[in-house]
């Protein structure tokens, strides 16, 4: 089978010719039909000390079980984390990581909702929105910020504003329910924010705090770090929370099985639309993982084997 990898790091993608990976206990092979780009892993090629496997979500028809697998048959279509391969023609899936895709649904829906939806709707959730608050998304016009800003809407925001870092986005953004887009060059954000979800770090935290009214909140999700000071946070009683997946996926498997559920009830009622950007071939991933870098993207990148 194919499969991508790079050597160096930051060095090109490639791709190369492997033996299909046997399933181990509680492990599903699957046969990747989409497979989604996020930013955490782009940076991981450029940043990690070492090569790493290039995982995340992915969906596709279950070709063989481990030892140990009940929830699922040959021929099942599901999603689910990949924390090893996942840039390939087939991948391993733990049972815990899985979950079926609802009849109707696209591949590439359910590898825009598996993650990237999960995450939007966990930072959310850490947010604690009140019906009618005020909500700022950044990167709004991302794989999980576009679904960030329809979820705010969808939760009670009385007003939601995009923050993007081009002005070519804001159509797309005010087509998911913003009320209004911001650029993050701006001198202001417009009214002040009861929340905001950051999906970017790095030098945008201290606009994004500036942006919150008098005890608002700030959700960080984002991989790119950055420091805030803690006199921005005490002038106006603010709080930071943090939020990862990975945790809640590991530690509280029935949350993320009741935020999966909700996503997909979400979706069947048409509430939740999720956007693909582009979809790439395998021997593409390099273009697929530009478009992450570059922030062009309006929606989900997905590689599609």
């Amino acid at each position: 089978m194919r499969r991508v990898r790079y050597e160096p790091t930051g060095g090109p993608l490639f791709l190369e010719e492997v033996p299909v990976p046997r399933p181990g206990p509680g492990e599903l092979l699957v046969r990747c039909e989409a497979v989604g780009v996020t930013l955490p892993i782009v940076r991981k090629v450029t940043e990690a000390a070492e090569p790493v496997p290039l995982g995340g979500e992915l969906a596709g028809d279950v070709v063989a079980l481990g030892p140990g697998v009940t929830r699922f048959r040959t021929g099942d279509r599901v999603t689910g984390l990949c924390f090893g391969h996942g840039y390939a023609d087939f991948a391993l899936l733990r049972e815990d990581m899985t979950s079926p895709i609802p009849d109707g649904a696209r591949a590439v829906d359910a590898v825009a909702l598996v993650r990237s939806g999960l995450v939007a709707l966990g930072a959310l959730t850490a947010a604690r929105p009140e019906p009618g608050e005020a909500a700022l998304v950044t990167a709004a016009a991302s794989g999980v910020g576009h679904l960030a800003v329809q979820l705010a809407r969808v939760r009670g925001a009385g007003r939601v504003v995009g923050a993007v870092s081009d002005p070519a986005k804001a159509d797309f953004v005010r087509s998911l329910g913003a009320d209004d887009v911001v650029l993050y060059g701006d001198d202001g954000w417009g009214p002040p924010a009861d929340y905001a979800l950051d999906a970017v770090g790095g030098h945008l935290l201290t606009p994004a705090v500036a942006a919150l009214a008098p005890g608002g909140r700030l959700v960080a999700y984002s991989s790119g770090g950055g420091t805030i000071q803690a006199y921005d946070l005490l002038v106006g009683a603010k709080s930071v929370i943090g939020f990862q997946m990975r945790l809640v996926a590991q530690e509280r498997p029935e949350l993320y099985e009741r935020w999966r559920r909700e996503l997909w009830r979400l979706f069947a009622d048409g509430r939740l639309r999720p956007a693909v950007h582009g979809e790439f071939a395998l021997a593409d991933a390099a273009a697929a993982h530009e478009a992450i870098a570059s922030r062009s993207n309006l929606g989900k990148v997905v590689l599609r084997p």
